[in-house]
């Protein structure tokens, strides 16, 4: 297999699609879908997302210093996609997308309450990379959906059903193929 030099990008894929939920000073909120999200830190647990600066919802998490991420899955694509391309000072997206706003916990940005994982951060430092600013963010309270616990406190996030963004596609999350340690797990 021949491999071809191609132009500098950014080529790391799958991603995971969230949906970023936000409200500015005076309680106006909106959704924005992000690719560029992930975890950076475990303890304190820390998150960063990437937005661009002439995103809607960019001014909102700069001024309040507060976002929540959504996870999302197979049944929220739809909306995933369609709050990635219509911007918030045009259409009420939460209206459009039937989806409801809950309370968070910490910060004043609403949950998804259709999303099975909501992530609520705190902005600790803003970096003005260029196209983005990276957004570092430490996470404040989490939120998981019940119906995704076993009777031993488990969450198995698998059965949500959640996507990804692969070069300009969403995915669904297929088969198994291991877990943390299988490689060295003992064999018995």
């Amino acid at each position: 297999m021949a491999k071809i030099s191609f132009k500098p990008g950014n080529m790391l894929y799958p991603l995971p699609a969230v949906l970023v939920s936000v409200a500015d000073r005076k309680g106006n909120t909106n959704i924005i879908t992000v690719a560029w999200a992930g975890t950076i830190c475990t303890n304190p647990p820390m998150l960063g997302i990437s937005v661009r600066p002439n995103r809607f919802s960019h001014h909102m998490i700069e001024e309040t210093g507060e976002f929540v991420v959504n996870l999302t899955t197979r049944e929220l694509v739809y909306a995933t996609d369609y709050c990635g391309v219509k911007s918030g000072k045009d259409v009420d997206k939460w209206q459009e997308m039937k989806l409801t706003p809950a309370a968070s916990d910490v910060v004043k940005a609403p949950c998804i309450k259709e999303s099975p994982v909501n992530i609520e951060c705190r902005v600790t430092e803003i970096k003005r990379l260029g196209s983005h600013d990276l957004f570092l963010a430490e996470v404040a309270a989490v939120h998981v959906d019940d119906a995704y616990m076993d009777k031993n406190g488990a969450f198995h996030l698998s059965q949500a059903a959640p996507i990804v963004y692969c070069h300009g596609e969403y995915f669904a999350l297929g088969e198994k193929l291991g877990k943390f340690g299988y490689s060295v797990q003992k064999r018995t």
